[in-house]
């Protein structure tokens, strides 16, 4: 039952993602969250570490777009100084908001990651869609709005349940 909550790979941060693994898998393009997959959710911009990481993403050939469910204000603040498309208010975990990131990359869901911090935004609209979904660990989870924190909680019991039917594992 909750088979479609389970991402195809887990890390702590987008830092820890083999690039070069994704490449070589045939993958071209990411969608990517950002309120705490890229940065705190308070954070207006991109730190110099996380900049930096951006473009060789792009300098390795990957096409990149974010898909938030924030305002546009916050995303375009956010993507307009690192030349990022963008999709605001999302709706994840719709499939349109993943439909139309692909469309502006110009790819098709097989040569398409998807990578957040959330099992019932990201990861479920990414599996939907049959993208290769990445979670990570959430940036700053005391800056979270009140409807992502009830998010965490269900998320807890899902995780738990998943556990115990051995579907999900710590040392991942």
């Amino acid at each position: 039952m909750f088979e479609v909550l389970i991402p195809r790979l887990r890390v702590r941060t987008v830092y820890d993602i083999d690039l070069n693994l994704l490449q070589e898998k045939g993958y071209k393009g990411i969608i990517t969250d950002l309120d705490n997959t890229l940065v705190g959710a308070k954070d207006p911009l991109a730190t110099p570490k996380l900049t930096a990481w951006l473009e060789e993403v792009k300098r390795q050939g990957f096409k990149l777009v974010v898909v938030s469910n924030n305002d546009q204000a916050r995303v375009s603040t956010f993507c307009a100084p690192l030349d990022i498309q963008f999709v605001h208010k999302a709706r994840k975990p719709s499939s349109r908001p993943f439909s139309k990131g692909m469309e502006l990359m110009g790819l098709h869901p097989e040569e398409t990651v998807v990578v957040g911090d959330q099992l019932l935004t990201d990861v479920l609209g990414g599996n939907r869609m049959k993208l290769f979904t990445i979670l990570v660990q959430p940036i700053a989870i005391q800056d979270e709005g009140f409807g992502t924190r009830i998010n965490r909680r269900i998320e807890r019991i899902v995780t738990s349940r998943l556990r115990k039917q051995g579907l999900w594992h710590e040392e991942e």
